[in-house]
This record gives C-alpha cells, sequence and structure tokens, in this order.
C-alpha cells in the first residue's frame, strides 16, 4: 500500500476547500479506503469539523505544529475519527507562528513530504488540507503531494489569483516536485438557478476542459450546518443535496486517480 496523496488549496478563503476535504476523506472511507486527513491551515477548521476541540490545548499529545518544527513524529499525532477507516492529523492556531518559526531552518520546504513519508505505507488516500495563502505552508504542501484539488466559488472573482496558484504550482514541480499533477478543478457552491453560477462554471470548463469535475457541489444549507456539529455533511444528513454531491464527487476522484 503507498496513499496518493492529494493536497487541496485556493488562495482564496471561503470556497469550501476544507468542507471537500472533510467529505472527500468521509466518503473515501464509506468506500473502504483506508484514509489520513492532514489538516495544515492554521485556521484548524478541519480539526473542529471533526468534533476536536482546536482551542483545547489537552485534547492533543501532538500536532502538525510539532510536525513542522521536528519536534515530534506524525505517527504520535494521529487521532482516530469516530469513522472507520478515518483518521486525523490536527492541527492548533499555533501551527501560524511555527510556520513563522522555520522560516529560517534548513528544509523548510519539505518538512511535511518527510512526515507523510514516514505513514505513506499505511493509507490509500492521504488529503491535505491547507490554507487559502501562497505562503510556505502551502508550497510543503505541494511538494508533499502527488496531486493538486483546486475548489473554486462559482461566484465572481472566482478565477481570480488562480493563474498564480498554478503557477506557484509550475515552479514547485519543476524545483522541488516533478510527480505534481493538478487532478482537477470543483466548481462548489454552485447554484443552477442564477445566470451568474451558469456562466463561473462554464468559464471553468472552458478554461480548464477535462480538468474540470462534471459534480458540483450545490449551495446547501445542510452543507453549512454539518461542520459547527463536528461531522461530515454524510453523516449529518446523508440524502440532502450536498452529501448526494460529495459522494459523487468522489467516485469521479477514485476514476480520476487509478
Amino acid at each position: 500500500m503507498s496513499a496518493k496523496v492529494i493536497c487541496i488549496t485556493n488562495q482564496k478563503g471561503g470556497v469550501g476547500k476544507t468542507t471537500t476535504a472533510v467529505n472527500l476523506c468521509y466518503y473515501l472511507s464509506k468506500d473502504k479506503k483506508k484514509t489520513l486527513l492532514i489538516d495544515f491551515d492554521p485556521q484548524g477548521n478541519a480539526t473542529s469539523g471533526l468534533g476536536f476541540d482546536k482551542n483545547d490545548p489537552k485534547a492533543f499529545n501532538t500536532t502538525m505544529t510539532e510536525i513542522l518544527l521536528g519536534t515530534a513524529d506524525i505517527k504520535g499525532c494521529i487521532k482516530h475519527t469516530k469513522y472507520k477507516n478515518y483518521d486525523l492529523a490536527p492541527t492548533t492556531p499555533e501551527l501560524a507562528n511555527a510556520e513563522v518559526e522555520i522560516a529560517t531552518l534548513n528544509k523548510r520546504f519539505v518538512r511535511l513530504r518527510d512526515a507523510v513519508n514516514q505513514v505513506r505505507d499505511q493509507y490509500d488516500y492521504i488529503i491535505i488540507d491547507l490554507p487559502p495563502s501562497l505562503s510556505l505552508l502551502t508550497v510543503n504542501g505541494m511538494i508533499a503531494a502527488d496531486y493538486l484539488l483546486l475548489p473554486v466559488q462559482t461566484e465572481f472573482y472566482a478565477l481570480e489569483g488562480v493563474a498564480q496558484l498554478l503557477e506557484t504550482m509550475k515552479r514547485v514541480k519543476k524545483q522541488a516536485n516533478p510527480n505534481l499533477q493538478l487532478l482537477g478543478v470543483l466548481a462548489t457552491m454552485y447554484d443552477k438557478r442564477t445566470s451568474l453560477s451558469t456562466q463561473v462554471f462554464a468559464e471553468i470548463k472552458k478554461y480548464f476542459k477535462n480538468l474540470a469535475f462534471k459534480t458540483t457541489i450545490p449551495r446547501n444549507v445542510r452543507v453549512a450546518e454539518a461542520p459547527s456539529h463536528g461531522v461530515p455533511v454524510g453523516d449529518y444528513d446523508k440524502f440532502s443535496r450536498g452529501a448526494k454531491a460529495y459522494k459523487e464527487f468522489t467516485k469521479e476522484v477514485e476514476k480520476r486517480i487509478k
């Protein structure tokens, strides 16, 4: 077993990046794929979205902060969630301070890759939730991953900044990780009733062609509510439009990577 490693990023915030990470992992685990979600965003929303208290220092022995600083082993950081085949490497807001601390240190760009390699043979999929910025953490994620997944909100300014992100990806591929590929672009917060959503999705398909996923994630109240209950939308309301969309999207991801 050697995990397929996918980093999820968009330098624009609020595009459904963490929601996509949490729910993709949920449906992969439901498909009997052993899955690890690495929360590498200092906001820690993937951690709290799975029911852990990111603000309680006693909740974890170690977090991704210690992994980044090199003071702990990722194996000791991993927590089992309440879902079979679904593990989490949690984070807390302290990760932002660690990023500043390692900025001048050696091997600062490959720390996540080295950590991922320690557990790669224990999972089918490792999903990395990255911060909404082109930071040291984001570059670490791109260097650690085989694939980059780009969620794009179907709203005005959706593609703004995407070119810069893809330029960063191109540089990482050239200089540090030749295996990195763009897995695809996922349209999120899609509302087929509005002409704006339809136009933006058409633009995504025109620009990215077959890299645009066929599945779109709808603007759905259940998707928005689930994180406040600390569960994926598939557990919160499996019959909701959002849950069905993430289930379909997961099938698409699995087909693309095979």
